[in-house]
């Protein structure tokens, strides 16, 4: 099983649209996939509410400690992607997530300020030595100077080559996202033929080839909307855990450990 963690220190970054997008875009690519909202304001689980398809199940999870343990079970239950969806700031689960993290991504609107906002989240990250890249999100669609600044940015205050850690495509700020997430659905099921729809498939894609999973990627076998109709599981309720004090280390201007 791979898991894929979505943190970033600012909240409003787009984490759980993200989140939800790619859970539908990995389940199209052939994967049993397991949502987790570890983020007590709960879009996630509401999103599940307003959704009429069984699948991706949501585990609402804000104890870090159970959250450890549902990790390490999922593996063992045919579950091959769990996407984390994290709280703003750096909570205890939010740190144990991405200890188990495969990949952190750390969603960002193209501004300084916002790309600053993420040194805490990418101080833990560092710390557990984990694989990250970040996703330029809420992106204007007229605004390339301001993209390749935010990218250049990046690349430089992380002290790392841009290609490597910056994720592709950048993510267009459209209508279609809240769209579909009142609507209880994944841009892709929305709006199939949209712009949208297509650069989360093709983030999906690179997020697979970051993994290692580009062949399978290749020969997966696309799952069918009639297929995700089935019995949920009954997931508990999770009791939530107090923030731990957040690691404010500027780490975004250290180089990463090799």
């Amino acid at each position: 099983m791979q898991t894929i963690v979505l943190a970033t220190q600012k909240g409003g970054a787009g984490k759980s649209t993200l989140a939800i997008s790619l859970a539908l875009a990995a389940i199209r690519a052939g994967h049993t996939v397991r949502l987790i909202d570890a983020d007590t304001q709960g879009t996630l689980s509401n999103w599940k509410r307003r959704r009429r398809y069984a699948q991706p199940v949501v585990e609402p999870i804000h104890d870090a400690r159970k959250l450890e343990q549902r990790l390490h079970a999922l593996e063992a239950e045919g579950v091959t992607v769990t996407i984390v969806d994290t709280a703003g700031g750096i909570s205890a689960a939010t740190n144990s997530a991405i200890r188990y993290a495969d990949l952190c991504l750390i969603p960002s609107r193209p501004s300084i300020a916002d790309i600053e906002a993420t040194a805490a989240t990418l101080s833990v990250v560092r710390a557990w030595q984990k694989p990250f890249a970040y996703v330029l999100n809420q992106t204007p669609i007229r605004g390339a100077a301001r993209l390749a600044g935010a990218e250049a940015a990046l690349g430089d205050e992380a002290a790392l080559d841009a290609a490597d850690i910056v994720a592709k495509p950048f993510i267009i700020m459209r209508n279609d996202h809240q769209d579909a997430l009142q609507a209880g659905l994944a841009v892709c099921e929305h709006a199939p033929a949209g712009k949208s729809a297509e650069e989360m498939r093709d983030l999906w894609q690179w997020v697979e080839a970051r993994l290692g999973n580009a062949a399978r990627a290749a020969c997966a076998e696309p799952v069918l909307e009639e297929e995700l109709f089935e019995t949920p599981a009954i997931i508990p309720a999770m009791a939530a855990l107090p923030a731990t004090r957040p690691d404010t280390a500027l780490f975004l201007r250290v180089p990463a450990r090799s």
